[in-house]
C-alpha cells in the first residue's frame, strides 16, 4: 500500500471520485459522490469534500459538514458521505479519512463528530463501530445516529 494523503476536492480529481467502485450489495448503502459534489456547492461555507489518494490514485471520499449554527445539532460537525474504492476496502483508507476529518473537526473547536447509517449485511455500520463511534438515536427513517467523541 503506498502513502495516503488527503486533497481538497477538485477539477482533476472529481471524476474519479465520481467513479469509485463499490463492493457488490454497497450500493444500497452509499449515495453517489455526485450527490455530495452538488451539496458542496450549495453550501460551500460548511462543506468540506475532500478524496483520499494513495500516491496519485484517487482511493477514496470523505464529506464532512462543519456548522455550528445548524439547527439539528447532529449536523453541526458530521460526516455526510464516505466512500472507499472496492479494491482499497480493508487497507486503512476509510480510517485514515475519518481520522482526518476527525482532526479537522478538533482544529475547528467541535467535540465530536456525527454520522447517520443505515444498517444492514453490507452497511457501514461495523466500520463506524471499529472507528469509535457509539449508537446516540435513530432518525425518524430508522437509520442510526453514531457520535465519536473527540
Amino acid at each position: 500500500m503506498g502513502e495516503l494523503r488527503l486533497e481538497e476536492l477538485s477539477a482533476s480529481t472529481i471524476v474519479a471520485a465520481n467513479t469509485l467502485s463499490l463492493k457488490p450489495g454497497q450500493e444500497n448503502f452509499v449515495a453517489p459522490v455526485s450527490f455530495s459534489i452538488a451539496e458542496a456547492y450549495v453550501n460551500p461555507t460548511t462543506a468540506w469534500p475532500r478524496v483520499v489518494l494513495e500516491d496519485d490514485e484517487v482511493v477514496g471520499f470523505i464529506m464532512g459538514n462543519f456548522d455550528p449554527d445548524a439547527r439539528n445539532e447532529i449536523f453541526r460537525s458530521c460526516i455526510w458521505r464516505i466512500n472507499v474504492s472496492a479494491d482499497a476496502q480493508g487497507h486503512g483508507v476509510g480510517r485514515f479519512a475519518v481520522v482526518s476529518l476527525a482532526d479537522e473537526a478538533r482544529s475547528r473547536g467541535f467535540d465530536r463528530v456525527t454520522v447517520i447509517w443505515e444498517t444492514g449485511e453490507e452497511g457501514p455500520e461495523q466500520f463506524f463501530l471499529r472507528m469509535g463511534f457509539t449508537v446516540i438515536g435513530e432518525t425518524e427513517y430508522g437509520e442510526q445516529i453514531g457520535e465519536l467523541r473527540l
